[in-house]
């Protein structure tokens, strides 16, 4: 069973401390032992007694005793008697750090850092009972003398923190730190090590980081200045040693290796046992050190990947480069004449095997060809990055605009793709599933977004969209309007409103035509001539006039008359320009009797333009 001292005196300032030390010292040698409830209570009144004695304040009474979170506001007497015990504690604690101090100095290394994290661990703790058994003290004296601007009176546990830090830490940080970075470059070298210890100084480094013009403030200063100033410039030195030793006796894709790995290193590191702002000094050092002064190696080594498409590698450069002002500089400017040439090389090849007449679809693919693979490599090793998009962007430009294929005519690329598009647009046996189409027409508008003449697409275009549309020839309505629609997107309302007014001219002629079947379709003689017209705009159909002398069949020259008859009546002051030469008719006879079969004749639909 416990056996507690009495309380002394209240007034008896040597008792009351031999009391008080005695509890003190079982608190920060013995804690192991534990402290009963009555034990704390009887320290802490002991406090109380003395701070609140009447013998250095004559006339005023004892109170009654409170416990630890009572709220006692006559403090008088503590005012007074504070220091004391104060001074005493201060006093003790210098001796009993003395005694921690010199036991250290049998250590060194990893020994001593154990030492260390150990009596810190069980000092802080201890500390934080001391703090609490003199907690009256902190309430009214200390309170007192902080408010006054005492700036050399703490709350009993930042005087154990302040106690601490000028009687241990300043005479054994230096010994403390080599030791640490000694296990860190154990760790660099490839050993397991126990990183607990590390953590444990860097957490005492922090703690004792107080402000000294506010205490109830911490700061990072000592972390900073004793440990993270050390540990940055030691770091330095290594990398600097081992990368140049590496770089001498192995390839620079072998180096990038070992740079990223060791980069990733230091920053598990940071979230292992640092300070989470030693972040950015750590690796701001060691990117300079690992990347940034070997920046011309890798440079060089670049095209090398480029021709050997290398991905992996290049990513890897590009992560590395990324790291440091202007490291991608250098990358972009190469990519960008990499890719021109490699599209110039392409269209020269399919030019040299073709001849003279190059085919729209074998032109597009090369480009596409071209297009799709460094876009896979922006994507791919440098990750879309703006800088890369760009040189592609202008490369694509380059060779699109400006290949072997274009020596002859500016307007050679623009027209091929409007033929390709057209090859698509137009029936035919080889035409494309309604998916995949649309898949092509996506990729026609990439080869589309880097030609610089778009007028001359346009052009193209329009007269190739003219022919299928009044030749009845488009495979696809849907694809069509798709078609315009991409090209509205890429260029403007403005660029495709001729495109989309000749749809509007379509449909309006169908129309007009089904009125004038309806009005005419019970007059005699008319029953057999299958009759239909397109009216068609000037300003927005591609559509030259006749210049061949057209002499209307007799068959159909009564219901041509009709049809003139009928539109003039309809739209008074508008002039029919008709286009015999693109008129379209189709006869269809038995001429063998004894066959079955129907024959068809055909020659141009006829067509007007208003």
């Amino acid at each position: 069973m416990e056996s507690n001292p009495p309380l002394p005196a209240p007034n008896d300032l040597a008792a009351t401390w031999a009391f008080l030390e005695n509890g003190i010292d079982q608190i920060m040698n013995r804690l192991e032992e534990g402290l009963s409830y009555k034990r704390y209570m009887d320290l802490y009144t002991g406090i109380y007694n003395y701070c609140t004695s009447s013998r250095m304040n004559p006339g005023f009474a004892s109170e009654p005793l409170a416990g630890p979170g009572s709220n006692l506001n006559n403090n008088r007497g503590a005012n007074l008697m504070g220091s004391d015990l104060y001074q005493n504690l201060q006093r003790y604690l210098e001796r009993h750090l003395f005694t921690i101090r010199e036991n250290s100095t049998q250590y060194m290394d990893e020994n001593l850092l154990r030492y260390y994290t150990r009596h810190w661990e069980k000092y802080t703790t201890a500390s934080s009972y001391v703090h609490h058994v003199f907690r009256y003290l902190n309430r009214h004296w200390v309170k007192r003398e902080i408010d006054e601007g005492r700036k050399t009176v703490y709350d009993v546990y930042t005087l154990t923190l302040v106690s601490w830090r000028e009687h241990m830490f300043k005479h054994v940080e230096r010994h403390v730190m080599t030791a640490v970075l000694k296990l860190i470059e154990r760790q660099r070298n490839g050993e397991t090590v126990e990183t607990g210890l590390v953590k444990s100084v860097v957490e005492s480094f922090v703690a004792l980081g107080l402000d000294d013009a506010d205490s109830s403030k911490s700061t990072l200063d000592v972390y900073k200045d004793h440990f993270e100033r050390p540990f940055v410039e030691a770091s330095e030195v290594y990398y600097k040693k081992e990368s140049e030793k590496f770089v001498s006796e192995n390839s620079v894709t072998d180096y990038m290796k070992k740079a990223e790995t060791r980069l990733s290193e230091e920053e598990n590191r940071v979230k292992m046992y640092l300070h989470t702002s030693t972040n950015k000094p750590l690796i701001t050092t060691c990117e300079a050190v690992l990347v940034k002064n070997h920046t011309d190696i890798m440079w060089d080594e670049f095209q090398n990947l480029l021709n050997m498409d290398k991905l992996d590698d290049l990513h890897r450069m590009y992560s590395l480069l990324s790291r440091i002002p202007e490291g991608l500089d250098p990358l972009r400017t190469r990519f960008e004449e990499h890719v021109r040439k490699a599209g110039l090389s392409a269209i020269e090849k399919i030019a040299d095997q073709g001849g003279e007449t190059m085919e729209p679809k074998t032109y597009v693919d090369a480009l596409l060809e071209v297009h799709r693979k460094y876009n896979d490599m922006v994507t791919t090793a440098f990750r879309g990055e703006a800088g890369f998009v760009a040189s592609l962007d202008k490369a694509c430009r380059e060779f699109v605009n400006r290949n072997n294929v274009c020596k002859s005519s500016t307007s050679k690329s623009p027209e091929l793709l409007a033929r390709f598009c057209d090859s698509l647009l137009r029936k035919s046996a080889k035409n494309p599933e309604e998916g995949d189409l649309e898949d092509v027409l996506n990729n026609i508008m990439t080869v589309f977004k880097y030609v610089e003449d778009k007028d001359v697409f346009q052009k193209f275009y329009s007269k190739m969209l003219a022919k299928r549309l009044v030749n009845g020839t488009s495979a696809s309505e849907d694809a069509e309007s798709s078609m315009i629609s991409k090209l509205k997107e890429a260029c403007g309302f403005e660029y495709t409103s001729k495109l989309q007014r000749m749809f509007t001219d379509m449909g309006l002629s169908k129309d007009l035509n089904d009125q004038f079947k309806d009005r005419f379709s019970t007059d005699a003689g008319d029953q057999q001539v299958d009759f239909s017209v397109l009216v068609l705009g000037t300003a927005s159909w591609p559509l030259q006039p006749s210049t061949t002398n057209f002499i209307i069949p007799e068959e159909v020259e009564k219901t041509f008359h009709k049809f003139k008859m009928f539109y003039q009546n309809k739209h008074s002051g508008r002039k029919l320009n008709w286009l015999f030469h693109l008129s379209k008719g189709e006869l269809k006879t038995n001429y063998l009797k004894a066959s079955k079969t129907t024959y068809t004749f055909q020659t141009r639909h006829i067509l007007l333009k208003n």
